[in-house]
């Protein structure tokens, strides 16, 4: 009989469970970036970076800020809302430069004739009467300013309203806002006033104290709105 040639059986293979050319590369995590507190934008800017160091009293009060306000009446911005820039890149304390006797309007930098001071202290004096709220206003240059010294001198709580005009920044217009003020007026309101009368188009064609007067003149007629839904909803 004929022998039949013997056959060895090999193990059978198995798939590979994965292969050289598909091996899963683990991605790297990306790195923690520093949380960037808004001032005035909803885009951080190195500009808004060094303005909100400067805000909110060296951190006593609510920092806001820097406001970065639009270069053009269109642009609204979102607002962490209490931007001071009196001590904008270090902390400035000058009480000499305050007036010897109270007054809601301070005017260094010189953009107000002695008409307009009054006409303002008018107006905020009868608004004052008329809603609780305390507005105050400070029209400076950079670093011709008393800084912090405001804060013991008006007395700022938690129903002030503290608007700085200072060009030094681009935008005119900044606001320092009390917590119970900021509970009542919409955020985007102040954006508003700030990108309308504030920016550097408005307040070179106009002068600085058209932007000063036009601010005032909203914030007044917003505090005196029935509160509600669409209270300070428009900036006339």
């Amino acid at each position: 009989m004929a022998l039949l040639p013997s056959f060895r059986l090999l193990p059978r293979a198995t798939a590979p469970t994965s292969s050289p050319l598909s091996v899963r590369r683990t991605r790297p995590r990306g790195l923690a970036l520093p949380r960037v507190r808004c001032c005035a934008s909803g885009t951080p800017h190195p500009a808004a970076a060094a303005r909100d160091t400067a805000v909110s009293w060296a951190g006593e009060l609510a920092g806001a800020v820097p406001w970065k306000a639009a270069v053009s009446g269109a642009l609204a911005l979102a607002v962490s809302f209490t931007c001071f820039v009196a001590d904008a890149r270090t902390g400035v304390n000058k009480p000499e430069l305050l007036p010897k006797e109270f007054t809601t309007v301070i005017d260094v930098a010189g953009f107000l004739s002695s008409g307009q001071e009054n006409r303002l202290r008018q107006e905020i004096e009868d608004l004052e009467k008329d809603t609780g709220y305390k507005l105050r206003v400070l029209a400076q240059n950079y670093p011709d300013t008393p800084g912090l010294a405001i804060k013991d001198f008006w007395q700022v709580d938690e129903r002030t309203i503290v608007f700085v005009a200072d060009p030094t920044f681009g935008n005119i217009i900044n606001f320092n806002i009390g917590p119970l003020v900021d509970l009542d007026v919409p955020r985007s309101f102040w954006s508003q006033v700030s990108g309308k009368y504030g920016n550097m188009f408005y307040w070179k064609e106009k002068g600085e104290d058209a932007s000063i007067e036009a601010a005032v003149t909203a914030i007044s007629r917003c505090l005196r709105d029935p509160a509600g839904t669409n209270n300070c909803s428009e900036v006339l």
